[in-house]
């Protein structure tokens, strides 16, 4: 059973940074693709970054780019979100994804391409 979960959340003024992690149990991450995704109220998930199996490819939504970064530390099984220069419409719940990639350089950047979802993780940026 795998599961992932996701911490880190919190409320933050505007200009702020944060850090999401997301950790497995029951799989280990050294195959898989690992991503973050966020869905705002009345909002589409959307993509905001992802990282191949091997952790030499990444990418992000252009709405982030140059303000987060994602990581992964293959022995601790897990993989976080560094948010910096947070704005208010950073505000939703984040969730954290894996996929089994079948080429470690993969890096998918749609939710229909992962397998495994977290429980999200509310992040709300005050202006």
């Amino acid at each position: 059973q795998v599961q992932l979960v996701e911490s880190g959340g919190g409320l933050v003024q505007a200009g702020g940074s944060l850090r999401l992690s997301c950790a497995a149990s029951g799989v280990s991450f050294s195959n898989y693709a690992l991503g973050w995704f966020r869905q705002a109220p009345g909002k589409e998930r959307a993509f905001i970054a992802a990282i191949s199996a091997i952790g030499s490819y990444s990418d992000y939504g252009d709405s982030v780019k140059g303000r987060f970064t994602i990581s992964r530390d293959g022995a601790k099984n897990t993989v976080d979100l560094h948010m910096n220069n947070l704005k208010a419409e950073d505000t939703a719940v984040y969730y954290c994804a894996a996929v089994r990639t079948t080429r470690s350089t993969m890096v998918p950047i749609n939710s229909f391409e992962f397998r495994y979802w977290g429980q999200g993780t509310q992040v709300t940026v005050s202006s």
